[in-house]
C-alpha cells in the first residue's frame, strides 16, 4: 500500500513537472526569441509558432510509441528516461546560443514530454477498480496546478534572468528522476507484458475508430472546434500582451496564473455542481455562449483590466467542454471507452498543432508594420467564430440525441 502511494506521488510529480515545463516557457519565450533573433514581436510569433508546432508534433508522434514500448519493457524505465531527457532539454534551453538550439530543445521536450500515456498506464497498473477514477483525477489536478505554478516561475524568475526559469525546471525534473530511481518500483508485472504491436505505434491510428460513432460525430466535431479555438490563448497570449499592453515576463506570468486558477476552479468544482443543478443540456448551451462571448471580448480589450474582466465569462464557458465529453462517453459501451478516449486524445493533439498554424499567422498579419489594418485581437475574433460554430453543432447534436435536460 505504501509503495503504491509512493508510486502515485511520483506520477503526480512527473506530470506536474511536465506541465510546469510547458507553463514556464509561455511568459518568457517571446523575449528569448527576440533576444536570439533580434526581431520584433510580429516575427517572434512566427518563430514561436514553429517551436510549439515542433513540440506538439513530437508529442503526437511519440505518445503511442512510448506507450507501446512501456507495455513490453515496463513503465519505470520509460518514465525515468523521459525525466532525464526532459532535464537535459531544459539545460539546452538555458544554454541555447542560437534559435537552432531552441528548436533542438523543443523537439527533445516533445519526445520526452510524450510520457503522459505511460504515466496514465502506470496509474492503471497500481489502481483497483474502486479507486481508479480517483487516481486518474491526479492527472487533472497536476495539469491545473502546473499551469498555475509554471507561468509563475517563468514570469517572476524570468524578470531576474530570462534563462533562470529553465535552470529551475531542470533542477526540479532531475530531482524527480532521482526520487523515481531510488524509491519507485516497476508497476507492470512480467507476466502482464506483451510484445510490441508496431501498428499501434502509428500516430493517429486511433482516429480511425471515430467512424464507428456516426451518431456522435456532430458532438465530437463541436468538441474538436472548441479545443481548436482554445489554442488561440497558448498560441498568441504572451505576444498579445507584449504588443498591446507592453507587458514584461512577470506581467505575462501573472495573467497566465490567473487563467490557470480560474480554469482549475471552474473545471475542478463548478462543472459537477452546475450539471447537478441545471442539467447537461443547459450547461452545454450556456457554457458555449459564455465561451464565445469571453473569447470575442478578448479581441476588444484595449486595457489590461478589461482582459482580466473578460476572463470571467471565458473561464465560466469552460463548463461546456467536460460536459460534452461526458455526454459523448455516456453514449458508448464500457468496453469501447479506451478506443473512444484514445481517439479524442488524438483529436486534441491535432488541435494543438493546427492552432499554432492558424492563430499565429493571423496575429502576424494584423500586427506587421507594413499591414494596412492593425488589429492584434484578430486571433480571438477568429477563435470566437470557431466557438460559435461549435455551439451550433453541439446544440443540434444534443437535440437530435435527446440529451436529458435533467
Amino acid at each position: 500500500m505504501k509503495s503504491n502511494k509512493t508510486a502515485l506521488l511520483f506520477i503526480f510529480i512527473t506530470i506536474l513537472v511536465d506541465v510546469i515545463g510547458i507553463g514556464i516557457i509561455l511568459p518568457i519565450i517571446p523575449d528569448l526569441i527576440m533576444e536570439l533573433t533580434g526581431e520584433g514581436t510580429h516575427v517572434a510569433v512566427i518563430y514561436g509558432m514553429w517551436l510549439t508546432t515542433a513540440f506538439a508534433g513530437m508529442q503526437f508522434l511519440f505518445s503511442p510509441v512510448l506507450g507501446e514500448i512501456s507495455d513490453k519493457y515496463g513503465r519505470r524505465p520509460i518514465l525515468l528516461l523521459a525525466l532525464l531527457g526532459l532535464s537535459i532539454d531544459y539545460m539546452i534551453h538555458a544554454w541555447a546560443p542560437t534559435i537552432t538550439w531552441l528548436f533542438l530543445g523543443r523537439f527533445l521536450a516533445g519526445i520526452t514530454g510524450a510520457s503522459f500515456t505511460v504515466a496514465s498506464a502506470y496509474i492503471a497498473d497500481v489502481s483497483t477498480k474502486e479507486n481508479k477514477a480517483k487516481n486518474f483525477g491526479l492527472i487533472g489536478a497536476a495539469f491545473g496546478i502546473g499551469f498555475i505554478i509554471g507561468p509563475g516561475i517563468g514570469g517572476f524568475f524570468g524578470e531576474i534572468d530570462i534563462r533562470l526559469p529553465f535552470y529551475i525546471a531542470a533542477g526540479l525534473t532531475f530531482a524527480n528522476f532521482l526520487f523515481g530511481w531510488f524509491f519507485v518500483p516497476e508497476s507492470l508485472a512480467l507476466e502482464k507484458r506483451r510484445e510490441i504491436d508496431f501498428k499501434k505505434m502509428i500516430p493517429g491510428v486511433s482516429l480511425i475508430a471515430l467512424r464507428n460513432y456516426k451518431g456522435l460525430l456532430l458532438l465530437i466535431a463541436a468538441f474538436f472546434l472548441a479545443n481548436l479555438a482554445g489554442q488561440a490563448l497558448p498560441s498568441t497570449w504572451s505576444y498579445y500582451g507584449i504588443e498591446r499592453y507592453d507587458w514584461n515576463p512577470k506581467q505575462i506570468g501573472v495573467s497566465l496564473m490567473v487563467v490557470g486558477l480560474l480554469v482549475a476552479i471552474v473545471q475542478g468544482f463548478l462543472v459537477g455542481v452546475l450539471v447537478k443543478k441545471f442539467g447537461k443540456r443547459k450547461v452545454i448551451i450556456f457554457g458555449f455562449l459564455l465561451w464565445t462571448v469571453g473569447m470575442f471580448l478578448f479581441s476588444l480589450a484595449s486595457e489590461p483590466w478589461m482582459l482580466y474582466a473578460f476572463l470571467i465569462p471565458y473561464a465560466l464557458g469552460g463548463i461546456a467542454g467536460p460536459t460534452v465529453q461526458g455526454v459523448i462517453s455516456n453514449q458508448v459501451p464500457d468496453n469501447e471507452q479506451g478506443i473512444l478516449q484514445g481517439s479524442i486524445t488524438g483529436l486534441v493533439s491535432i488541435t494543438a498543432i493546427l492552432g499554432q498554424l492558424i492563430f499565429s499567422p493571423v496575429f502576424y498579419y494584423f500586427v506587421r508594420p507594413v499591414g494596412k489594418i492593425y488589429f492584434p485581437g484578430a486571433p480571438y475574433t477568429l477563435a470566437a467564430l470557431f466557438l460559435l460554430m461549435a455551439f451550433g453543432l453541439a446544440f443540434t447534436a444534443i437535440r437530435r440525441m435527446n440529451v436529458e435536460p435533467d
